[in-house]
């Protein structure tokens, strides 16, 4: 299904990025306006706050609800600002738009059940508003895509997507892995639909949102949703993940950012190069795959398994320490192996027939 899509055309001060910012949280009336002035004063044209938040486990603040959409309205009238909320049931899509917020989102834990996806779209039908769908928890394109094609098929043009990063059992880093490969095939699948990066919540620690979002925009994407607070060490929820505002500013004025095309003589040059190698590249793995069935055919004379785990080992060993030693990361080696040894199994079972 090809999306039917219109420009967001949200406000921005440059083509590229566009910034949603504001509180995890809508605490209180007072810690809204404060937030949303001084964001207001450092040029800030969108302000977004958690109105029902979702949280893992029960005992935790979750929101105000309705009781917090007239601060919005409030933010609204008074700095100028559009206010965008996040919504996860038909209810939160009523009251959003009685109270005239500009921008909705849809969560991760959202996004990933298209009961949910699909009741919230019935919802939004004959509405004409902006709507952002969060990647779903794990790393499904699919069911993001899918969540997308929901929303679009009610009637909803101009939508845009958030990368807020994958859930990982092994937490490491990030508190949810970038896994930067999704958004970019989701980009090259769906070319003009918007996506905004979350550094927030791909970061999960203050000092890691700088660099994500350099490392968004270098990976041309179109927007960032930040989190900022006021005052974010005494925040409600998440306080590890929120800046200030004088601090997003700054964030924010030494980004570099980019052209997404480039077309000087250089580095069409260098795409010849890339061209040329990947063909020689291809043509390599042919032979290999030629070898790897005349193996089979050996193991299928002499009563021989296809998969001898012990020289499969030595391979991913042996390869991954020889890229190091290269410049290439033991991972992406590992992948590719492991990539180029279930080709070669299935080639195998192919003469083994």
């Amino acid at each position: 299904m090809e999306l039917e899509l219109q420009p967001l055309n949200l406000p921005s001060d440059n083509p590229r990025p566009f910034i949603i910012a504001g509180p995890c949280s809508a605490e209180s009336e007072e810690q809204v306006m404060t937030t949303a002035t001084q964001l207001a004063k450092k040029g800030c044209h969108m302000f977004r706050a958690g109105v029902w938040k979702p949280r893992t486990k029960p005992g935790g603040f979750e929101g105000h609800g309705e009781k917090a959409l007239p601060w919005m309205q409030r933010v609204r009238q008074e700095t100028g600002m559009l206010t965008a909320i996040e919504v996860a049931t038909p209810e939160h899509v009523e009251l959003a738009l009685r109270y005239g917020i500009d921008i909705l989102w849809i969560g991760a834990r959202t996004t990933a059940n298209p009961f949910a996806v699909q009741a919230l779209a019935d919802a939004l039908k004959g509405v004409d508003v902006p709507v952002l769908v969060k990647n779903p928890v794990n790393p499904d394109l699919e069911l993001w895509i899918g969540a997308l094609e929901r929303i679009n098929g009610a009637g909803i043009r101009r939508m845009g997507a958030i990368h807020r990063g994958f859930s990982s059992y092994d937490k490491k880093i990030y508190r949810n892995l970038p896994m930067w490969q999704i958004p970019i095939e989701l980009h090259r699948r769906i070319p003009n639909l918007p996506i905004a990066c979350d550094p927030s919540h791909i970061g999960g620690r203050r000092d890691l949102i700088a660099p994500l979002c350099q490392q968004a925009m270098d990976m041309g994407m179109d927007g960032l949703i930040i989190e900022s607070h006021c005052n974010p060490d005494a925040a409600w929820s998440d306080a590890s993940q929120q800046v200030t505002p004088d601090i997003l500013d700054y964030i924010l004025s030494i980004l570099v950012i980019r052209d997404k095309v480039v077309s000087t003589e250089n580095i069409v040059a260098l795409r010849k190069q890339i061209d040329e190698i990947d063909d020689a590249l291809i043509d390599l793995l042919a032979k290999r795959m030629r070898v790897s069935r005349e193996i089979g055919q050996y193991k299928k004379e002499h009563g021989m398994t296809i998969v001898q785990t012990s020289r499969y080992s030595e391979i991913l060993d042996k390869r991954g320490a020889q890229g190091s030693l290269m410049g290439i990361g033991a991972d992406c080696i590992k992948q590719i192996f492991e990539s180029i040894h279930e080709e070669s199994v299935r080639q195998q079972v192919e003469v083994m027939k």
